[in-house]
């Protein structure tokens, strides 16, 4: 019997991020409140707890100067807008896919379209998004839609913008998508499902019509285990949903060959973990119960030579040895210098009674009746069998690295020695490879040559394709306004490039800050760590165009609630031109002084007068809304009168 995890099971990117948000703030901050649970998991929310997060129910519970996580499902806008009223500190782990459907809707509000939203009413992240319009309606399916509809034929002919909840059951929100392309004439269709739900519940359909019992794990509150235990349901007749292994027996996989296991979005690898252990164990239990009279006599007949492979039974563990039940008429026995390569190990450190171990049989006495074995000579051979099937298989290894020399490093992999060349190291050409030793390291191995005990593997081989892996999970899931966590990799004259996780995308400079600045090394070094935001991207030319500032508070609104024509304001000079000089009235918001308003006389050139850095009082003579200009004379404050400032600029 086999256990057989999904690809997909546990957290999906938006999940790992609000749980990776909420430690850091919980970590962080000096009042961190969770206002209703980050995820579906009272795992995840009981740790976050012990880090001294503290949970809410409502706003009622928020008090000043505490720093509020909302979570991933979301929040109504109403909440929102009640918190920002308050001033709170909010850190929005809302899932990237869920902020786009409350756009979405918020945009279907301002253009006056009905949202029509497929989903569970009373889910936190369906109640969150229908609040951004008073007129968005909630149906669970085809069947809510087609008697809605009917309800009143005028229906059909109204401007309807469709969506689904993100965890919402493909085959229900196609059916629901036919049905507004059919019979209504004004109907905006979206498609919001998440792609890694989409992925999770193709797989656990696919593996679910395969396997005897398959297992369900994740919280039951939570929308998108409870649907993967539907499509499981529709395909295997035996199905478990749980919370944590404990829930699992023995009766589980009784007659089971082959068992199934997934996890929803908001379940823990360590949990998954758990259960696969648990289920692994479970089933060996199963098939020792089940195994015949017959079977367990034709054991104890068999007989044993030198140089085989034998598994038993620790039956006692001594000073000087080890007692193996080997299923026969002869008992085995491991002296403690064949129990380990370490001389200093003692016995009960590597093994305990009930212990099943693998060992290679260096004689048998049948007149005594005892067979001598050798757990460390197995071990050796086992290790450089593995060494070859994993160059064999392509099998990534772990290793810690040990030295360093001329040519490379050398890395311990089972305790086994494998030489990795620099150009292999995953390191820059030139760079200190002493800094890697004791480093942990994954690595591909290339040669092996037993004879001559060589072995030689690459780093660069697993980085290579893990950066592939990671470009190819960006590209499939990449959209205009999503955010990622990246790294600042290297600085040109007119932006940066940032490392959003094996894609470069591009800031430009006049992306990095509202302040006007000549270099990004002004607000920015290699090695920094940004939020960006997709702006635009190219998917034949593989080009993304990524955003820094935060267009939520955008300067040029801070300086119209400020200012108005003929205030005077105070201002920095921040160019000098030819025709005039170029002056910071607000953070991220400059006006012309033309040459012909610097001062009260006729000057060659504005450096005459001014220079770059200079704070001087300007008087505000002209605002241009539409085209964002600002017009601005130190002329009007000596006395003189004003003139017409426009001059064509650069």
């Amino acid at each position: 019997m086999k256990v057989i995890l999904a690809k997909s099971a546990g957290f999906c990117y938006g999940v790992e991020r609000a749980v990776n948000l909420a430690e850091k703030t919980a970590r962080k901050e000096k009042n961190p409140v969770m206002l209703g649970s980050i995820i579906h998991n009272a795992s995840v929310v009981s740790s976050l707890s012990a880090l001294g997060m503290r949970a809410a129910a409502s706003v009622d519970e928020i008090h000043p100067g505490d720093t509020v996580l909302i979570r991933s499902h979301g929040e109504k806008k109403q909440v929102l807008e009640r918190l920002e009223a308050m001033g709170a500190q909010c850190v929005n782990a809302t899932c990237p896919n869920v902020v786009r459907i409350q756009r979405l809707v918020a945009r279907a509000e301002e253009e006056g379209r009905i949202p029509l939203i497929i989903g569970e009413p009373h889910h936190p992240e369906v109640m969150g998004v229908a609040s951004f319009s008073p007129r968005s309606v909630v149906l669970s399916g085809p069947e809510e839609l087609a008697d809605w509809l009917a309800y009143d034929s005028a229906r059909r002919d109204l401007p309807l913008t469709g969506a689904a909840q993100t965890t919402c059951i493909r085959e229900i929100w196609e059916r629901c998508a036919e049905i507004l392309k059919k019979e209504c004439t004004n109907a905006e269709i979206f498609d919001t499902i998440c792609d890694a739900t989409h992925r999770r519940q193709s797989e656990a359909a696919e593996l679910a019509a395969q396997v005897d019992v398959m297992v369900v794990v994740g919280d039951r509150k939570s929308a998108n285990t409870k649907h993967l235990t539907e499509i499981c349901h529709e395909r295997c007749p035996s199905v478990y949903q749980v919370e944590t292994a404990d829930e699992l027996s023995p009766e589980c996989f009784i007659g089971c060959s082959v068992a199934g296991l997934t996890a929803g979005a908001s379940t823990p690898a360590c949990i998954i973990k758990e259960v696969y252990t648990t289920m692994s164990e479970e089933i060996k239990t199963t098939e020792a119960a089940e195994e015949s009279f017959e079977e367990m006599l034709e054991k104890s007949f068999k007989t044993l030579n030198t140089g085989e492979k034998v598994t038993g039974i620790v039956t006692a563990v001594g000073p000087t040895e080890v007692q193996v039940d080997l299923g026969c008429k002869q008992a085995g026995y491991i002296s403690v210098d064949e129990l380990s390569n370490d001389p200093s190990v003692k016995p009960e450190d590597v093994v305990k009674v009930g212990d099943e171990i693998e060992t290679y049989i260096i004689r048998v006495n049948d007149i005594e009746g005892y067979a001598m074995l050798s757990k460390k000579r197995l071990d050796a051979v086992k290790v450089w069998e593995d060494i070859e099937k994993a160059k064999d298989d392509k099998t990534t290894l772990e290793g810690v690295v040990t030295e360093d020399n001329k040519g490379g490093i050398v890395v311990n992999v089972k305790g086994v020695r494998v030489f990795v060349p620099a150009s292999q190291s995953g390191q820059p050409r030139g760079a200190d490879l002493s800094e890697m030793i004791k480093q942990p390291v994954s690595l591909r191995i290339t040669e092996v040559n037993r004879a001559r005990r060589r072995v030689v593997g690459s780093i660069r081989a697993v980085t290579y394709e893990a950066r592939q892996a990671a470009q190819a999970e960006i590209w499939a899931n990449i959209e205009e306004g999503k955010h990622y966590t990246g790294t600042v990799k290297s600085m040109t004259s007119y932006g940066v490039f940032v490392d959003i996780g094996g894609v470069d995308g591009m800031v430009h400079i006049s992306e990095l800050s509202w302040s006007r600045i000549k270099t990004p090394s002004e607000v920015v070094s290699v090695g920094d760590t940004l939020d960006v935001y997709v702006i635009s991207f190219d998917l034949e030319k593989h080009k993304i165009s990524l955003g820094v500032k935060d267009r939520s508070c955008n300067p040029w609104d801070k300086f119209m609630e400020t200012y108005q024509v003929g205030d005077v304001a105070s201002v920095r000079i921040v160019k000098l031109m030819t025709f005039g000089a170029f002056a910071e009235v607000v953070p991220g918001v400059d006006g012309l002084i033309h040459i012909s308003q610097i001062a009260d006389r006729r000057i060659d050139k504005p450096g005459d007068v001014l220079a770059e850095g200079d704070v001087v009082d300007a008087k505000i003579t002209a605002i241009d809304e539409e085209k964002q200009k600002i017009s601005l004379s130190i002329r009007a404050l000596l006395g003189g009168e004003d003139e017409d400032a426009s001059s064509d600029e650069e």
